[in-house]
């Protein structure tokens, strides 16, 4: 559970601006110019962390933490949506909301397990009489229903508590992982935990997932990196890029432990080896640590969640996407939060990293597909991208570097890729970049959103820097206007720096490297706003030329969606 009450988030928005943006926006938005199109995201209130996404019967469910009473963070309830196609979405009954002991001023964040023979069971955050945090199990009432309507919460409520004994503070226990069924027959579950600011991936074992023992150890810590929130521990493939079941051991397997590292809002992970007889989870790949650099996104993106997608054999991943605007903002629009399109996620043959792309069937809504003819950008250029709806679009383009003479050199004290793209910003001119879109643009450039390549050589290679700056999103509308970096792992000698872009109003999701990095950003345009006023550009501020090898566009459909 991504607990705002100790969040410190300074962002200052004028209410009256954006009130005549409200006012002067396109009709078909009714009157709501940053509600997306194609993202996830109740008809009102507050959302935060996904929940429990599963496939039952065919049935794809979400479920994600809501505050029925209003548009900030509150007593919140598991709301749940099912979908065939991941793409739209139908609203179903409250799932699992406060009516016991156990979870009487809250239902937190946790994780769906199906049990043999198909049984779906939820593991659930409660926060009971006395503030505490505590584990509660839930099943459904009726099996048989694909939709999965009702649930029930088990008479052993609650089922795992913070004590003087096991010495879990009850303040930071929460958020139970997807369980795993060890070779021993008993059943496997973490949740976040810190000691003294040491992060904890708490382990407890089960015979029948109604009676949790502690385990002497956490299947894995890690100093000074604050409290664990939501963690996530699931096996990927070494062969290929098919999704395994959560239990699935043994050879051709690597495992991912992930946390939602609450002090830097970001979801830290590291690839390893899972000990059996140990039970314990060994790194080889990242640090799980605040400064990590193994991150499934390095823009906003946190409390997030993963599934196996039995029917297509695929890990899908959810995340929450909060808001840049503040509170009594988020109050006048009437509602606060959304999800991540469902990515596809993998482990990459080097295994070195987790590639993401978004899940195939979010094409069933591109339309009116252009092909630029732009085959090169020479330095200093700008070139529009007509006949698309910018404001809600799907781009996709490949650069090609055929010269490195005037290819900057990367000064050795400069290993964070956030500061090196807020210090050599979209407008500030190289050799090699900035080269790039600039989405939800407004028609005389005044403002934009830049998502763009930098490349660089050290003492070895080339280094490639990929950036989304948001500072000049909004003329005259003041909030959290980050700019973002990342670095991308390729050869720009001999690969193409790809990116893709997914526009959605007020969110923008950027893919480079076909997937090897990740940037979103939360956007709030006062002139780029609908089919008339967002304009998406190609642009290269370097002084060299750089080759366009492919460059195509799609306006995106309205799914439907709650």
């Amino acid at each position: 559970m991504a607990y705002f009450k100790n969040w410190l988030i300074i962002c200052f928005i004028s209410v009256v601006e954006i009130q005549s943006s409200l006012q002067t926006t396109l009709p078909e938005n009714q009157n709501q110019p940053y509600r997306t199109a194609y993202h996830f995201q109740p008809p009102k209130n507050w959302l935060n962390d996904p929940n429990g996404p599963m496939i039952y019967r065919g049935i794809y469910h979400l479920f994600y933490q809501y505050n029925p009473k209003g548009a900030t963070w509150g007593t919140t309830v598991w709301a749940h949506s099912t979908s065939k196609d991941l793409v739209n979405w139908t609203p179903q009954p409250i799932a699992i909301h406060p009516t016991i002991e156990s979870d009487i001023n809250g239902c937190w964040s946790g994780s769906v397990t199906i049990l043999p023979r198909g049984k779906p069971a939820v593991l659930y955050t409660g926060i009971n009489s006395k503030n505490q945090q505590v584990q509660n199990l839930a099943i459904p009432k009726n099996l048989s229903d694909p939709h999965l309507i009702e649930w029930i919460k088990s008479p052993y409520n609650p089922v795992m508590v913070p004590t003087d004994e096991n010495k879990i503070a009850a303040d930071s226990f929460r958020d139970p992982t997807t369980a795993w069924l060890g070779h021993d027959g008993r059943w496997r579950v973490i949740i976040g935990n810190n000691i003294r600011r040491r992060g904890r991936a708490v382990l407890y074992r089960s015979k029948d997932f109604v009676h949790w023992n502690i385990a002497k150890h956490p299947l894995f810590s890690n100093k000074d990196s604050g409290n664990w929130e939501c963690p996530d521990f699931y096996p990927v493939s070494t062969r290929n890029e098919d999704g395994v079941d959560t239990s699935c051991v043994g050879d051709g397997l690597k495992h991912v432990l992930k946390a939602s590292l609450n002090e830097s809002l970001s979801d830290a992970y590291a690839i390893g080896r899972y000990n059996l007889e140990k039970d314990v989870f060994v790194p080889e790949k990242g640090s799980l640590g605040l400064d990590s650099e193994l991150k499934y996104d390095h823009g906003k993106f946190y409390a997030s969640k993963t599934f196996f997608d039995s029917s297509r054999k695929r890990r899908i991943l959810w995340g929450w996407i909060h808001e840049s605007t503040d509170a009594a903002t988020d109050k006048m629009k009437g509602w606060s939060g959304l999800q991540a399109f469902p990515r596809k996620i993998w482990l990459h043959k080097t295994g070195n990293q987790l590639v993401q792309w978004p899940v195939e069937e979010i094409e069933k809504l591109r339309t009116s597909k252009v092909i630029s003819p732009i085959t090169e950008l020479k330095g200093g250029s700008l070139h529009e991208i007509s006949n698309v709806t910018a404001s809600q679009a799907d781009v996709e383009i490949s650069f090609e570097i055929t010269t490195f003479e005037s290819v900057e050199k990367l000064d050795q004290s400069w290993a964070n890729p956030r500061a090196i793209c807020g210090r050599k910003g979209g407008t500030a001119k190289g050799g090699l970049g900035p080269f790039g879109l600039l989405v939800l643009a407004s028609k005389d450039i005044q403002e934009y959103t830049a998502v763009y390549f930098r490349v660089f050589r050290n003492e070895t290679k080339y280094v490639v820097l990929m950036c989304s700056d948001q500072s000049r999103s909004s003329l005259h509308l003041v909030y959290d206007k980050p700019i973002y970096g990342a670095f991308v792992d390729l050869d720009p000698v001999k690969e193409k720096l790809s990116l893709r872009t997914l526009i959605d109003r007020s969110i923008v999701e950027s893919f480079a490297g076909k997937g090897k990095a990740c940037i979103t950003a939360r956007v709030y345009p006062s002139l780029a706003i609908g089919k008339l006023g967002a304009h998406l550009y190609v642009f290269n501020n370097g002084t060299d030329n750089v080759k366009v090898s492919e460059l195509f566009a799609w306006s995106m459909k309205t799914a439907q969606i709650n």
